[in-house]
């Protein structure tokens, strides 16, 4: 499905919904907000020629369906030596929610399961004895919760060479491994999901203008947005009216925001780091390797770091991926230009700005070496998952562009963040999405928390949401029964049996 063939031509003067880029975050506000208020205008811009070109690109992230089952660093180990798994949960139930709205639209065949989501194991897997002694205690800490009940651990060596062959030919058998496997991970194309669902906001009376980028607005007496849209091909700018804008053009996000002068938006700002993967080119290779195998973050590097080796499914054929590399430009978009990050420092965060960097010269010594890494060190950094790595079988890919929050603090300044925020108006009238991982993976639970909150065109019960996602405002991570029965009630919606 391609959404290029939506594409709108004329631009509406007034509009009930504004949403600023065509990525999965907007495609699935968009969509809620339609199944809520079937009445609704919704009206889509976007500044590329085509849906889901940026962050949402299946080249641009991981396509890891995050649950927590695999992600090392959200289950970080106190100073007592137990592990904290509260965020690994939290996350885990936000994937479950995304699952439910995927599983409510395939059911009524509105999306194309086979399209976008495909099982595939996650696992992580760690080397060295105080890594396999961290392993051991998160496997049994998470034991302890029913949403990862299906997790299975193993430090035999014979194991873990049926699990991950190619991670453990010629591996040294004197130092320690250990890894855990959880069989009901998921791999996802989010810019098929994307296409799809605006695909879907299309076929209710919605319209995408690609090409097109907001360029200004301006907040009217009685709540209402007055935009200002221009044709990247003509030059021609169009004045639209709306009631609610939806700023969710990743990277691109924050300028407008600091745009739009509301006070909710005051003291962010933006750091901007780019990710660089290895692809295997050798179809022999890509075949031996079934599974996402993340491992431990190295120091000071950022969440979005985490090594991991990715089997990934992309228009219908597998492929291999190892990274990501982290790099650092000025931009906030693939896409975009190098005096991002520049222009957006101004009195409103310059305190802040300067407090994050003060406070985060390990991240600076971190980016500093990745930037500096020949492509012989990347492979050297591959042979630690894959020992017989060959440097002839991988090439290098630029990924998406992540632009991490930052935020003002009293006692520093200013403070980095790595996780996802929405930035709403008191009114209601206006949201801007800012961060990064793990982003598209709970764009359904960030979209219902929005909607919860009240938004100028529309308000839901939690009942009326319960009929699109059934365990909304219920904790699945306490109900080992409801946990079950969620599983698999959407693995058979969504064909992952």
């Amino acid at each position: 499905m391609g959404a290029s063939a939506n594409n709108a031509t004329t631009l509406p003067a007034e509009t009930d919904v504004l949403l600023v880029g065509a990525g999965v975050m907007s495609a699935t506000l968009g969509t809620l907000l339609q199944m809520l208020a079937p009445g609704l205008r919704i009206t889509v811009v976007e500044s590329l020629g085509e849906a889901a070109a940026e962050s949402s690109d299946a080249w641009n992230n991981a396509g890891t369906g995050h649950a927590a089952l695999c992600e090392l660093n959200y289950t970080p180990e106190q100073p007592d030596g137990s592990i904290a798994i509260d965020r690994a949960i939290k996350i885990n139930e936000q994937f479950t929610q995304s699952r439910q709205f995927w599983a409510t639209l395939a059911d009524r065949g509105e999306i194309d399961p086979d399209q976008f989501i495909h099982r595939t194991p996650h696992m992580s897997f760690v080397s060295g004895a105080n890594a396999v002694s961290f392993l051991r205690r998160r496997y049994a800490a998470m034991q302890g919760s029913p949403v990862f009940a299906s997790m299975v651990y193993s430090e035999d060596p014979a194991q873990l060479r049926e699990w991950i062959p190619l991670m453990m030919r010629d591996r040294a058998t004197s130092e320690p491994v250990a890894a855990t496997r959880s069989e009901e991970g998921t791999d996802l194309d989010f810019g098929a999901l994307t296409r799809m669902l605006l695909q879907r906001i299309a076929s209710h009376g919605g319209e995408t203008f690609f090409r097109h980028k907001l360029v200004d607005l301006t907040h009217l007496p009685d709540r209402r947005w007055y935009t200002l849209v221009r044709n990247l091909d003509t030059g021609r700018e169009t004045r639209i009216t709306t009631r609610f804008v939806f700023l969710g053009a990743g990277g691109g996000a924050l300028p407008l925001l600091q745009k739009s002068g509301i006070p909710e938006g005051r003291g962010y700002g933006g750091f901007p780091v780019s990710g660089q993967w290895l692809r295997c080119t050798n179809r022999d290779v890509i075949e031996q390797h079934a599974a996402k195998v993340y491992g431990r973050p190295a120091l000071g590097a950022p969440p979005m770091s985490v090594p991991h080796l990715d089997t990934r499914m992309i228009q219908g054929k597998r492929e291999l991926l190892f990274g990501p590399f982290a790099g650092f430009s000025t931009k906030f978009l693939k896409n975009g230009s190098f005096a991002d990050l520049p222009r957006s420092i101004g009195t409103g965060n310059l305190v802040s700005m300067l407090g994050a960097g003060a406070t985060n010269v390990p991240l600076t010594k971190y980016l500093i070496g990745q930037v500096m890494q020949s492509q012989s060190d990347r492979v050297d950094a591959l042979r630690e998952f894959v020992p017989t790595a060959r440097a002839e079988d991988w090439r290098l890919e630029i990924a998406g562009q992540r632009v991490q929050i930052i935020k003002g603090d009293p006692k520093k300044g200013g403070k980095l963040e790595f996780g996802t925020e929405i930035i709403r108006s008191a009114d209601g009238s206006l949201a801007a999405l800012l961060g990064a991982s793990p982003g598209a993976s709970t764009a359904v639970s960030i979209m219902l928390d929005l909607i919860g909150k009240g938004l100028s065109v529309t308000s839901a019960s939690a009942d009326r949401l319960r009929e699109i996602v059934p365990t909304y405002g219920k904790a699945v991570h306490t109900d080992p029964a409801l946990a079950a029965r969620v599983l698999e009630e959407t693995s058979r919606s969504l064909q992952l049996r």
